[in-house]
């Protein structure tokens, strides 16, 4: 159907309202009790009203004001329209994960993927089976852009706070940890300084860059490592550490699997390293999405131990 416009050009919803409520009441002093106005101004309404309609609408009977046929047959037509209204307006949707069929774009760099969705993926293939997750590889310096352009409905990262309109929720502070393997390197843990910067280190960069703030905090202490390879993926770390002697610092969250996995040896950094922020990151506008504020609550449950949420 096509909306004529020029069709609403008199209509004014307080007049609807009013109707609504004098038609309930049968009364324009007990309607303008209702509606917290002055009886002259339901008065004017009720005016107005029949000069839209072209019809009287109620007439006095006594100590009530009955309806006309006409006013019978708007109210049938008006309420659902004003009902379905008002819950468009004011009451938002119940999301009901079990019911649900969504799909989600989700942001992330490749060690966020291995780390959270093998956790992910399990649980909500249970709470909500049709609730799709469409990964797609980023970074923490496109994560704001993807956002605002619409490219992605959420990213997990450890950027940090955006713009003005880029909500950020923290999911977890991560230390990092420094991995080898022990056929590769006969080292004890936890690692010493000296046995830090003497072996060689594999780097993730995710602007080609060769050096981080751990070759910072490094040359603070006079001291620096030997970067033999950079790449922009954690994937390939393990293997690479399987073949050949060299050390990679990496998130925590990699550490277990990692070691279960390849049976790579682990220690914390010797090196006052700052722990960082892994978060939800989405744009404002997104706020009122059923689907993504159940799916950002599912995410800070699970990461919490806590029990699997059902939606409301």
């Amino acid at each position: 159907m096509t909306i004529k416009e020029n069709d609403f050009r008199k209509i004014d919803l307080n007049l609807l309202i009013a109707f609504a409520v004098l038609f309930r009441e049968q009364s324009v002093s007990m309607a303008a009790d209702k509606l917290h106005l002055g009886q002259p101004a339901v008065s004017g309404a009720l005016s107005r009203l029949r000069d839209m309609f072209d019809d009287p609408l109620f007439i006095r009977s006594g100590h009530r004001m009955q309806p006309t046929a006409r006013a019978v047959a708007l109210h049938a037509e008006l309420m659902p329209l004003l009902e379905q209204l008002q819950s468009a307006l004011f009451q938002q949707a119940d999301f009901h994960p079990q019911q649900a069929s969504a799909t989600i774009t989700l942001g992330m760099t490749d060690w966020v993927e291995m780390w959270l969705m093998p956790q992910l993926i399990p649980a909500l293939r249970d709470a909500a089976p049709g609730l799709r997750l469409s990964v797609v590889a980023s970074s923490p310096f496109s994560d704001a852009r993807r956002l605002e352009e619409g490219e992605l409905d959420m990213a997990i990262s450890v950027a940090p706070a955006g713009p003005r309109w880029q909500e950020r929720d923290v999911l977890v502070s991560m230390p990092f940890v420094t991995l080898w393997h022990p056929s590769q390197l006969a080292l004890s843990t936890p690692l010493t300084l000296a046995d830090y910067v003497r072996e060689p280190h594999l780097m993730v960069t995710y602007r080609e860059a060769t050096s981080s703030l751990i070759d910072t905090l490094l040359a603070r202490l006079g001291e620096r490592r030997s970067v033999c390879y950079t790449t922009p993926h954690f994937a390939g770390l393990p293997g690479l550490l399987l073949q050949m002697p060299a050390l990679a610092t990496v998130p925590a969250g990699l550490c277990d699997p990692w070691q279960t996995a390849w049976g790579l040896a682990a220690s914390p950094v010797p090196l006052d390293v700052p722990p960082f922020e892994v978060a939800l990151h989405w744009h404002q506008r997104h706020n009122s999405d059923p689907a993504l504020m159940w799916l950002r609550g599912f995410i800070r449950s699970l990461l919490a131990g806590g029990e699997t949420i059902s939606g409301g």
